[in-house]
């Protein structure tokens, strides 16, 4: 096989390690889980990226999910033009605000009122700073296996007992922080209920992603989410759902409206920008009207509903509720996966695709269903080897065997047979037939 041309990538990455810790400016790009020089990305079109060393590659990163239809898509690209050319920023209202809220709203029914932020890490902030203001209690529970940004407080992992208050898993988070957030396992109802007995009466929120798809692809029994969503309410505690990734990705309601399962609070990024950096967190008016400057709950941003992201975000969303646009994206993924997952299970290898809507995981699992983050095989060395195979036959996956990959509307059948045949091969090369 070819060894794969990095030259220009790897120049850029020797200046980049003067530049920025570790080279990157998030780290999962450092290609420090898969080995060798990270590619230095040129441009997209569609279901393509391009490098800086000319190599071309068949998408299924997605920049990690917001460009479900693919990259510089004609009609997002031309509504940022047009919104671009009236000016960058003005730090106050535009009618672009309202046009985007109202095609939100419109569409998922539980939500009244909202707040544009720039990240999803700055809407669950904002989202438990809003909880705690409306609770008047401190204490937050969150799941081992779900990621919610780089929040402090929820940049803690579980010690051991049924549910002990977190400790931190990143330098620099006090203690003082960890120590309000609670961590239990997924998809454990027995504990889920006993914690609920024992510190109900201190507990502003839950938050959990209800598709748990950064560490791992960790689908949830329906079960137990219905679970969670009864005993916030019996104990006055507000279900948070995450839905940064799955929301108007499974489903336009996201995982709430396949779930069929109303939050307290809901919170979003990614797809809501149309590729440019935009996050919101939402809920019903009296919840809201806790929210500066109305209530007495902080928050702002410079860069809050930015005209040219929303009209990305706009065109972005107007797309996805073109008709039958989920049904076809759940189709055209199932029928990629099952093609796949087909092959591993002639030949008996031990691995599956894990998929929800247009969401996909490589589990080297022995192919049993893994809902918990403790169910994973910590061993990547067969992913990170699916990884080389597939960069040096044109597919790009993101470079981490937690991560999900993305299938977007810019797929065509053809590209998306090309690339279950390379799995496939991908495979016999790792397990030697």
């Amino acid at each position: 096989m070819a060894q794969l041309n990095r030259t220009e990538s790897k120049r850029l990455f020797e200046s980049a390690n003067t530049l920025f810790p570790g080279g990157v400016n998030s780290p999962v790009r450092a290609f420090k889980s898969v080995g060798g020089t990270p590619l230095f990305i040129d441009k997209g079109k569609g279901s393509h990226i391009w490098d800086v060393d000319g190599n071309k590659f068949l998408d299924f990163c997605n920049s990690w999910g917001p460009l479900i239809h693919g990259h510089a898509n004609d009609y997002v690209e031309s509504k940022v033009i047009e919104s671009l050319k009236k000016g960058a920023s003005f730090g106050a209202p535009t009618e672009m605000e309202n046009r985007l809220a109202t095609l939100i709203k419109t569409h998922i029914p539980f939500i009244e009122k909202m707040r544009f932020v720039s990240s999803g890490t700055e809407a669950v902030m904002s989202a438990l700073r809003l909880a705690r203001g409306y609770t008047n209690k401190s204490k937050i529970l969150k799941f081992e296996g779900c990621y919610h940004g780089h929040v402090d407080a929820l940049l803690v992992k579980a010690g051991s007992g049924m549910a002990t208050l977190g400790t931190s898993s990143s330098a620099g988070v006090p203690d003082a922080f960890a120590n309000e957030t609670l961590v239990l396992p997924l998809n454990d109802a027995e504990k889920l209920q006993r914690t609920f007995e024992n510190h109900a009466h201190e507990m502003a929120a839950v938050i959990i992603e209800p598709v748990p798809a950064n560490n791992g692809l960790l689908l949830q029994d329906l079960s137990f989410l219905m679970q969670l969503r009864a005993l916030c309410t019996e104990h006055k505690v507000l279900l948070i759902f995450d839905e940064v990734i799955s929301g108007f990705r499974v489903a336009f309601g996201g995982a709430s409206e396949v779930y069929k399962i109303t939050p307290d609070i809901v919170t979003y990024g990614k797809i809501i920008g149309g590729g440019l950096p935009v996050g919101a967190y939402a809920s019903s008016n009296e919840i809201m009207s806790m929210v500066a400057p109305e209530g007495p709950v902080y928050q702002a941003g410079t860069l809050s509903g930015n005209p040219v992201a929303m009209a990305a975000g706009i065109a972005q969303l107007e797309l996805c509720l073109t008709e039958g646009f989920y049904p076809r994206m759940e189709v055209k993924t199932s029928q990629f996966v099952q093609r796949i997952n087909a092959f591993a299970k002639i030949k008996n290898y031990p691995f599956e695709l894990a998929f929800i809507g247009s969401i996909f995981w490589l589990s080297f699992n022995g192919r049993k269903s893994v809902h918990r983050s403790d169910e994973i095989n910590s061993d990547m060395t067969k992913f990170n080897e699916m990884h080389a195979f597939l960069l040096e036959n044109g597919v790009y996956i993101g470079p981490s065997g937690y991560e999900v990959g993305f299938v977007s509307s810019a797929h065509t059948e053809e590209e998306l047979a090309y690339a279950a045949d390379c799995f496939c091969r991908g495979l016999d090369v790792l397990y030697g037939k």
